[in-house]
């Protein structure tokens, strides 16, 4: 096989592709461990947060070993993680605590998460393309369909083999890893900063302002987006009245298909769309959603509701990596570990607050979503500010 740029593409699209099934995958599983453990929604509810957390961790933690050992190792560590969680998901339930050993397994392939999230963009953005911010967006993508496989797929092999057999499935999964992790030890990958230049420091970063407002656009990005999509398949098996694989397809798929569409979109036609306007009509889409999803009465609605978050926020992530990119050009690998940092304390924050205020009311789900409608509000306001400032 001939290794070229266009492979590491394909490896990074493939990357994205294990992301979704590390932060997609244990959801559909939240109301079995919920009936066969006995696990509380509490605990449940712990299992997002942790693996977001530890992702933040090592987002923050790649900054001092990923220029060291260079990018092809830590995209190989990445993936091998990430197949040991998957694979260790289906062992330690059963030969320790039940609660323990899911979480003990998914630190493990958080930690491939996290360091996925920290390369992926820059590997990307470093190979020989037309248009930086298009190929971005096609890139997170590859995140919705895998999400979309990561539902559809379980959800068919739920139905043919019966869910009590989910540890088969876990294993399928960690094949997608192991082969990519092949591939990144052998494509080529180039440097992200030019030859004689060197990357922002951390101090310069911290003291730069449009740095501050992009952090906080990327928080509320991953709190936008994983505050519905994390509960979309619990929301609609309690809150709607659906069956577990209705459930699946209905929330969870949908999500993924209409936010991977919008990402696809913007993929294929962003040298004719302006990202700024793009960007400002995706969040008062979402705080729509918001409204329609926590204050319908129609179940029928609050669904459709989940689509159109979906859709609404697929443009957020991506773009808000594409005007870092381009306001900070050197700004390195510091720079986009620091806001895959603040995705994913987004991406923990945004479900755990919908947790926490929904058990609060009595497992009243649809407020725990209304209160995070504070999210695409704070992206509005950034995205007001900076072209204010720009």
């Amino acid at each position: 096989m001939r290794f070229t740029y266009k492979t590491t593409v394909t490896a990074c699209f493939a990357g994205y592709v294990v992301q979704a099934v590390v932060n997609n995958f244990i959801p559909l599983l939240f109301i079995m461990f919920q009936n066969t453990y006995e696990i509380p929604l509490s605990q449940i509810t712990l299992l997002v947060t942790i693996n977001f957390g530890v992702q933040l961790l090592v987002d923050l933690a790649s900054t001092l070993f990923v220029d060291r050992i260079g990018y092809r190792a830590s995209a190989v560590l990445a993936h091998v993680c990430a197949a040991a969680g998957l694979v260790l998901l289906t062992i330690l339930p059963e030969v320790m605590p039940p609660f323990a050993g899911i979480l003990a397994a998914v630190i493990v392939y958080a930690i491939g998460g996290g360091i996925l999230e920290v390369l992926v963009s820059p590997i990307m953005e470093s190979c020989p393309t037309d248009n930086k911010e298009k190929a971005m967006s096609l890139l997170h993508s590859f995140y919705c369909w895998g999400h979309v496989g990561v539902v559809l797929l379980s959800t068919l092999f739920f139905q043919l083999a019966g869910i009590q057999n989910w540890k088969v499935l876990a294993c399928i999964w960690a094949v997608i890893p192991v082969v990519n992790a092949f591939v990144f030890a052998k494509t080529p990958i180039a440097s992200l900063i030019s030859e004689g230049e060197r990357g922002m420091s951390f101090r310069e970063l911290f003291i730069s302002k449009t740095f501050w407002v992009l952090m906080v656009m990327m928080l509320c990005a991953g709190a936008s987006e994983q505050a519905v999509s994390q509960w979309a398949s619990a929301f609609a098996e309690q809150g709607l009245g659906l069956t577990k694989a209705m459930g699946d397809l209905a929330g969870p798929m949908l999500f993924a298909i209409l936010m991977g569409s919008a990402r696809a979109i913007y993929g294929k036609y962003g040298d004719r769309i302006n990202l700024d306007r793009f960007m400002m009509f995706s969040a008062l889409l979402c705080v729509a959603s918001y409204l329609l999803i926590s204050l319908s009465p129609s179940p029928v609605a609050s669904l459709i509701g989940c689509g159109i978050c979906g859709l609404s926020v697929g443009i957020m992530w991506p773009g808000t990596f594409s005007k870092a990119a381009v306001a900070l050009r050197n700004g390195g690998t510091a720079m986009f570990a620091l806001l895959a940092l603040a995705g994913d304390l987004g991406c923990s924050g945004g479900p755990t607050l919908v947790g926490m205020v929904s058990g609060a009311a009595g497992d009243q789900m649809k407020l725990g979503i209304l209160a995070a409608i504070v999210f695409p509000v704070v992206m509005i306001i950034c995205l007001v500010k900076k072209r204010k400032s720009a």
